[in-house]
């Protein structure tokens, strides 16, 4: 057997890349994962750091120093943003550099998906980045300073309503936590401001909330918001948003100067050249029984930017952290078998969903079982805890949650930026 290993690319260092880096074969593969970012961070937990729960550190985690752990061991990082790949020449071709490949593994993820709605990635704040949940959580904070020394105002309110717009985990997770802020944080902390004079508001185009889930949990989700102090909107489809004003399809407007949008996501944008194939609808990848794009032998694509449907899931598995550790550790495997042996198909298995309101609420279902409420809140913690990477991450994430559900405080109200990059001298 020749000693020649192959060349395996995985664009994407989350849930995805990760999971085929820790079951693949490094005897038959040399192993080059590439990310705009040099740490692994958890998507499920962005909205605890826009709430100023979470510091940042607590759910990242360096990829240099993945690289030496057990199960990945052997394999390289590269840092850089992937704009194309090319398939003729067989190269990833970053800002920096051109990567050679003989298999390639797309496992971006996925990004918010505006839907052609003039202006709004300027306009609105994300969950879906570290930086993005930065941002969020200090134009929350900005809001709430600038509101105290203002006096009774159009320009208060509007700095006091606060936003989201889509039902799904994301916003009812964001929204509760605001929700929580409202009610047990702005007296205390804010006591220049009303706790009846914040708004924070929740808009969900559909008849329901948590649509992916059951409707058990919709109602739920629901009731827990209520007691939150959030103010429910369903069936309420956003038009535009100037900054200030949002107009819904309906004619009715907001004031508001802070919209967290957290409505749709689409596939991360990379070209193919040297083929006619192209992301499908959503900005997924059409990929076949094996996570193999269609009509390319050597490109796959697994996680948020796949698009692998079969008769449970026709639209594609949904877009969650267990479809794609799944597909990884499926693509790992069937990789590392040698030519003559049979592929096995993937198969997604379904694990249940969750999410949560705010402390003591949340809603699981698994399978045709549903609990909510502390149970469900219990629960859904240990597998978000269970689910960091790092032992120094899990410890300081379960403190701050400990520390938090006792005290009702976190030292991370703080609004902190980065300078601006002084004017260099050319040499």
């Amino acid at each position: 057997m020749s000693d020649i290993k192959k060349r395996l690319v995985i664009i994407g260092g989350g849930f995805a890349g990760l999971s085929v880096a820790k079951k693949i074969d490094k005897s038959q593969w040399e192993v080059t994962i590439v990310d705009r970012h040099n740490y692994h961070s958890f998507p499920p937990l962005f909205y605890q750091v826009a709430s100023s729960e979470l510091e940042p550190s607590g759910i990242t985690f360096p990829l240099r120093r993945e690289m030496r752990a057990r199960k990945v061991k052997g394999c390289r990082y590269r840092m850089g943003t992937v704009a194309s790949i090319d398939t003729a020449s067989r190269r990833v071709i970053t800002e920096f550099e051109e990567i050679p490949y003989d298999k390639v593994i797309i496992a971006a993820g996925a990004t918010n998906n505006f839907f052609g709605i003039d202006g709004l990635p300027d306009r609105v704040y994300t969950l879906k980045s570290v930086p993005e949940a930065i941002r969020c959580r200090n134009a929350i904070l900005e809001r709430l300073e600038r509101a105290a020394l203002l006096p009774q105002c159009d320009e208060r309110r509007a700095l006091l309503t606060f936003v989201v717009v889509g039902g799904g985990p994301t916003g009812v997770e964001i929204a509760g936590a605001l929700g929580e802020m409202k009610r047990y944080i702005i007296r205390r902390d804010y006591p220049a401001i009303d706790r009846e004079e914040v708004k924070v508001v929740l808009c969900e185009g559909t008849d329901r909330l948590l649509r992916t889930m059951s409707e058990n949990s919709s109602k739920a989700a629901l009731k827990d918001l209520g007691q939150l102090m959030v103010d429910v909107n369903l069936g309420k489809t956003m038009k535009s948003y100037d900054g200030r004003l949002i107009t819904f399809a309906d004619g009715t407007t907001i004031n508001s100067a802070t919209l967290i949008w957290t409505a749709g996501i689409t596939g991360e944008p990379i070209a193919l050249t040297g083929t006619e194939v192209k992301a499908g609808p959503g900005g997924r990848f059409i990929v076949d029984e094996y996570n193999r794009v269609t009509g390319l032998d050597d490109v796959f694509a697994i996680g948020d930017i796949s698009c692998h449907a079969d008769e449970r899931f026709p639209r594609g598995c949904p877009q969650l952290a267990q479809p794609a550790i799944q597909q990884g550790r499926t693509l790992a495997e069937n990789l590392n078998r040698r030519a003559s042996e049979q592929w096995r198909p993937f198969s997604y298995k379904d694990k249940g969903s969750m999410a949560t309101i705010g402390r003591n609420r949340a809603v699981v279902d698994m399978g045709k079982l549903h609990f909510s409420g502390w149970a469900a809140w219990m629960m859904w913690m240990f597998i978000h805890l269970i689910s960091l990477l790092g032992m120094r991450n899990r410890a300081v994430v379960l403190l701050n949650w400990i520390w938090s559900y006792f005290s009702f405080s976190t030292s991370l109200r703080m609004i902190l930026k980065t300078a601006e990059q002084p004017h260099k001298k050319a040499y």
